[in-house]
């Protein structure tokens, strides 16, 4: 009898760790997801931003940058007010459809939006007016702590400015990625 009972909790402590490695492996597989969509919304703009390099400027407005999604900063689609008025509408067009896509737009629950990572927040900048590169951000807040993004990588440097703050006190629930487009002088 006693052997059957050990017999028993062992079987249980194991049945107990398989619980606990599924329920990781599910919250791993939804933030992999999240990153993989977040660097599919990142390279998205960096081909719309090259593909209407003429007016790049427009897409990060100016210095200014932009900031779209689901963030209490969301600064909204800039009035572009240079180029032509094809070019000006592509930009209002491609920073609309952008928003609406961190926004979560391709998948719905009733009436809310819920196709995109946890919180996200895009942003475009001019990163080097010299060299006219411009730096595209996704965020999104993390299930789970890890380091917190810094402008340089580094422990203890400057938080990253895109999303900072927005998923509460813990910046460790900050997740973000990055390209960079660099527009050649077309004069």
């Amino acid at each position: 009898m006693i052997e059957v009972l050990v017999t028993l909790l062992i079987l249980m402590l194991g049945l107990l760790g398989l619980a606990g490695v599924s329920s990781r492996a599910n919250m791993t597989e939804l933030e992999s997801f999240q990153r993989i969509r977040a660097l599919q919304l990142a390279q998205d703009m960096a081909s719309r931003l090259d593909a209407n390099r003429k007016v790049a400027s427009c897409y990060s407005n100016g210095q200014t940058g932009v900031e779209l999604g689901t963030g209490k900063g969301n600064t909204g689609v800039p009035a572009c007010t240079t180029g032509s008025d094809q070019e000006k509408a592509q930009v209002a067009a491609d920073l609309t459809s952008w928003d609406n896509q961190i926004k979560g737009e391709a998948e719905t629950l009733g009436t809310d939006k819920v196709g995109a990572m946890i919180g996200a927040i895009g942003c475009i900048t001019l990163d080097n007016p010299a060299n006219n590169t411009y730096l595209i951000a996704v965020s999104w807040q993390g299930l789970v702590a890890t380091v917190a993004p810094t402008i340089d990588g580094e422990s203890g440097a400057e938080p990253f400015p895109c999303g900072h703050g927005a998923y509460g006190d813990d910046d460790r629930l900050h997740r973000v990625v990055t390209t960079k487009v660099q527009i050649g002088d077309l004069s």
